[in-house]
């Protein structure tokens, strides 16, 4: 299925199933997603750059399997003892004293057969935890990957982003602006940004003529 979109944008851009672009970049991804009864243990790692699509992909498991959510920056003590299934977002900001909790954490879910989901920008081999029972148990957890994205993903992202901003540029802009910024979700959100910017300052249509102006003074 290569005919849905999604990435980590602040609140008010769709997040549903149907809203997430699938290329060679993330499939693996939203495959593994999509068939929780496949991972080992019971649960699982996505590990991607910013603006990948990791959030985009927890909320479609959320809206599955009921699942709660919460940051790993705010992780107490206390969790809902009813949930079948959590996700704690962007583990490598676990503090060392949420380590703990998140060690209970783990444990209650694998005793009650519940389902565990965490994203990181970085693999558990180099998250900071100090705890050697959890980070043990957070090693042995299976990695899935969004990679760098391809030019197709880079395409539907920057027509997303533009979408998200009410702008409907020609399309040879897309592909004017594909290989010529860095091929990271980083940069797609930047040029945009940067072209809505500038268009609105200077009462400038948003076209290849302005996007070579902002590219030739950023180089």
């Amino acid at each position: 299925m290569r005919n849905q979109l999604s990435f980590d944008w602040p609140t008010g851009v769709a997040l549903g199933p149907e809203d997430f672009f699938v290329s060679e970049a993330n499939e693996q991804a939203y495959a593994m997603i999509n068939a929780p009864q496949s991972w080992p243990d019971r649960k699982l790692v996505v590990v991607g750059p910013a603006g990948s699509g990791k959030s985009h992909l927890t909320r479609i498991f959320a809206d599955q399997k009921g699942a709660q959510l919460v940051a790993a920056a705010d992780l107490q003590a206390s969790f809902r003892a009813d949930a079948a299934s959590v996700i704690v977002e962007d583990m490598e900001q676990l503090a060392q004293s949420a380590e703990e909790p998140m060690f209970h954490l783990h444990n209650h879910l694998r005793n009650t057969g519940g389902m565990l989901l965490m994203t990181a920008s970085i693999p558990p081999s180099r998250w900071s935890i100090a705890l050697p029972d959890l980070a043990s148990r957070m090693q042995a957890t299976h990695i899935t990957r969004i990679d760098s994205p391809d030019d197709a993903l880079l395409s539907a992202l920057i027509m997303k982003l533009f979408a998200d901003r009410q702008i409907m540029p020609k399309p040879d802009l897309v592909t004017y602006l594909v290989p010529r910024i860095e091929r990271s979700f980083a940069a797609a959100a930047d040029i945009v940004a940067r072209l809505d910017a500038t268009a609105f300052a200077q009462n400038r249509k948003i076209n290849i003529t302005l996007a070579r102006a902002l590219l030739d003074n950023a180089g």
